[in-house]
């Protein structure tokens, strides 16, 4: 009797699992998935430059540029983030909305400690906007700073 009870409690065990893996393995169906909604007030941010080059500078050197924009939508633009691709780039930002209409500026400050040669860093600006995320490009070459004039040695008197 107790061997019957164990088979059967087996065989029930083995149904479960088997279930359970056959429900898994089924696909999920994408036809009944929920398509986002486009929000045709949602704010756009419009720039006048995307990218700016700042030509040729020497290692350790500094570069500032304010990258302008103007929110094109109807709904208050809120950006909530703007990171560098580096600690050398770092972005300032509005931290309030901006309504419809209103300009704004990115200042981006890229230091140039360290670096040599072609540069392309990216900002991205992560908001509320229609097209978010957006990436904005400073890029130009740093060359090697200049050499710093050499100290002659001085000539130590002979006895």
């Amino acid at each position: 009797m107790k061997k019957m009870i164990l088979m059967a409690a087996l065989v029930v065990a083995s149904v479960g699992i088997s279930n359970a893996q056959a429900d898994k393995a089924q696909p999920v169906s994408t036809t009944s998935a929920a398509k986002p909604v486009e929000n045709k007030n949602a704010p756009v941010m419009k720039f006048d430059k995307e990218e700016y080059n700042f030509g040729a500078i020497k290692q350790g050197d500094k570069v500032e540029y304010a990258f302008e924009f103007v929110n094109n939508g109807k709904d208050p633009l809120i950006i909530t983030e703007a990171h560098g691709s580096c600690g050398c780039t770092v972005p300032e930002w509005p931290k309030e909305p901006l309504k419809k209409g209103e300009k704004g500026t990115i200042k981006v400050t890229f230091n140039s400690a360290g670096k040599m040669g072609m540069q392309d860093k990216t900002v991205t600006i992560t908001s509320n906007a229609a097209d978010s995320p957006k990436v904005l490009h400073i890029k130009g070459n740093v060359e090697q700073p200049a050499a710093s004039p050499e100290t002659k040695p001085t000539e130590v008197p002979k006895n």
